[in-house]
């Protein structure tokens, strides 16, 4: 029904930048809200960001003033632009936007993208 698909994951260096993108297709009526979140080795699953329709952008404590948020709407994608980059922010990153179906014009469900690897390392 709905695919989200990441991109633009790869290894950085330390201080270094990366671009994550995240396009969904499929059925989609509207999204109400995209989000980034991310599993680091032995770790859970954590929010990195999520931008709702109408709302500011919500950021976790640990990426507040180095990552952004932002959304193309015409184009149903979601970016995460990340800059100085740490060892710490090594992980899987996974993109989740909660849809509404054209079929179901009501309720945005939840769907998830299949991750794409951040490695942050000299």
């Amino acid at each position: 029904q709905v695919q989200l698909v990441e991109s633009g994951g790869g290894l950085v260096q330390p201080g270094g930048s990366l671009r994550l993108s995240c396009v969904a297709s499929g059925i989609i009526s509207s999204i109400n809200e995209m989000g980034w979140y991310r599993q680091a080795p032995g770790k859970e699953r954590e929010l990195v960001a999520t931008l709702r329709s109408g709302s500011r952008p919500n950021y976790a404590d640990s990426v507040k003033g180095r990552f952004t948020i932002s959304r193309d709407n015409a184009k149903n994608t979601v970016s995460l632009q990340m800059n100085s980059l740490k060892p710490e922010d090594t992980a899987v990153y996974y993109c989740k936007g909660e849809i509404v179906l054209l079929t179901a014009r009501t309720f945005g469900m939840p769907f998830w993208g299949k991750g794409t690897l951040v490695t942050v390392s000299s």
